[in-house]
Formats: structure tokens, sequence, C-alpha cells
């Protein structure tokens, strides 16, 4: 094999508000847990079974991890790409221990907030954001060369 791939994308819910702290080279880190969940019948019982796995997640990118601090809080349902990164620490026993988390380094990885827009409590700037899409996708006047050919094929 030539190559690899380290990639993780993950659809859920911040366990508690996002924790955005300054780092010695001046740069940003947000970070916080989420959480996804699975939902299964269990065999013996025929009840629907919740599973919830925790997620940690580190944001080393500036710009998102001012997204984080200013719009996402405990509850905020979000779209995340990122990669797995371990890491290794001693602890105060000096047991050494091992850390993984879901990484969105500085110029890579993605952050998508969902829901709805009063959830997040950016409402105004997301009607405005909507309104100028729609304008975009849906012009009032359409001027544009493809409307004014032909529908016939010459070959």
């Amino acid at each position: 094999m030539s190559g690899s791939v380290n990639k993780v994308i993950l659809l859920g819910n911040l366990g508690g508000d996002p924790e955005v702290r300054s780092m010695a080279n001046g740069g940003r880190l947000a970070s916080f847990s989420l959480a996804t969940s699975t939902k299964y019948r269990n065999k013996e019982t025929q009840e629907m079974v919740d599973k919830t796995e925790w997620h940690r997640v580190n944001i080393f990118n500036e710009k998102l991890a001012d997204i984080c601090e200013k719009y996402l809080k405990k509850g905020s349902k979000i779209y995340i790409e990122g990669q797995l990164q371990t890491s290794k620490y001693t602890d105060k026993n000096g047991v050494e221990k091992f850390s993984t988390a879901v990484v969105l380094a500085n110029y890579s990885g993605v952050l998508t907030m969902l829901g709805t827009s009063n959830q997040s409590g950016f409402s105004q700037q997301s009607d405005q954001i909507e309104s100028a899409a729609d304008e975009a996708i849906n012009p009032i006047e359409d001027n544009s060369t493809a409307t004014k050919l032909e529908d016939d094929i010459p070959f």
C-alpha cells in the first residue's frame, strides 16, 4: 500500500460549551466534547436502546475557534471532518497515558453548524446569508446566454 488516509467524519451534539484558549505561539485553540448516538433494538427485550460515544475535538484553526466561541454552546448540532491524533503524556503519578482526539488542523478540517437558527443564536445573520444565497441561485432577471440559446442541439 503506497498511501494512507486518516479522516474522521462526525455528526453530533456538543456535550458542553467550547473552551477557547490562547496558545504559547499566539494562536487559539478550541476544544469540546462531541456526542454521537446510535439506536438499536435489544434482541432479548425488543426495546430500542441508545448507545452514545463521546469524542474529544481540538480545533487549531483560529477562524473556526472564533466561530466556536461566538456561536456554539452545549447541545449545538455540528458536522466535523478532521483527523485522529493520539498524544502520550505522563500523569501526576508518573504513569504514561494516551489520549486520542479528533483534530481540525490550522489549514484543514471542516466544521458545519446544523440545526435551526434560533438554537444557535445567529438567526439574523443566518437569514441574511439565506437571502443572499437565494438571490444568487434565483436571480430576479435572467439575462444569461443560456436562456437565449435554442434548445435544439445541432449534432
